[in-house]
């Protein structure tokens, strides 16, 4: 389990493609202190294993499906990343809770700069956006945000200095991917009341 707060931006060393797999290594010296073989450690809000770690660097392996469903194989050696690890129980949660399971891919529509903050515009999938409201939250390649405005088929967000400076979100440009994680409890909720309903 995470909570969004990305503790360090790291980077893509290389990539191993495996034919339906693809074996990364990053290095991200904070995320890798004291990492041992099966930790979790969250790649741009993908929660991944940790296959092998020495030093500042670690390597995990990708399935095809989440290569398919998340942005990671657009990845190359040398792309930033943000990285986290797990919260520990009884830590703060300091964003909401996220899973590090991503429920699909957004691209960035347009950005507007003011002096203190940047608005962004993101696109979003048809079968995310009932997920999706006003003031609520949202996972952006790992990073919890506030939904600003919750449109038919786009969300923006507004980022202030520090998420600029130590995320990958600083970084994106118009058309890049970004993997999405809506709200886990309003799917719990829809799903209740879905069963709810049948009987």
């Amino acid at each position: 389990m995470f909570t969004g707060i990305v503790e360090e931006l790291g980077e893509v060393v290389a990539v191993e493609e495996l034919g339906d797999a693809s074996r990364f290594r990053l290095r991200g010296p904070v995320v890798t202190e004291g990492a041992k073989h099966g930790d979790s450690i969250a790649v741009n809000g993908v929660c991944l294993t940790v296959v092998d770690h020495e030093g500042d660097e670690f390597t995990a392996d990708v399935m095809a499906e989440t290569l398919n469903r998340s942005s990671l194989g657009a990845l190359r050696a040398g792309s930033r990343v943000n990285l986290e690890r797990p919260t520990a129980v009884g830590a703060r949660l300091g964003g909401h809770i996220v899973q590090g399971h991503v429920d699909g891919t957004g691209s960035i529509v347009e950005r507007k700069t003011s002096e203190n903050w940047e608005i962004v515009k993101i696109s979003l999938p048809a079968d995310l956006t009932r997920y999706v409201v006003e003031k609520g939250s949202i996972t952006v390649d790992g990073v919890s945000l506030t939904v600003v405005d919750a449109g038919p088929d786009y969300f923006t967000i507004s980022l202030i200095p520090t998420t600029l400076a130590l995320t990958t979100l600083g970084i994106k440009e118009a058309g890049d991917p970004v993997n999405l994680e809506v709200d886990v409890i309003a799917k719990y909720v829809e799903r209740l009341l879905t069963a709810g309903a049948a009987k």
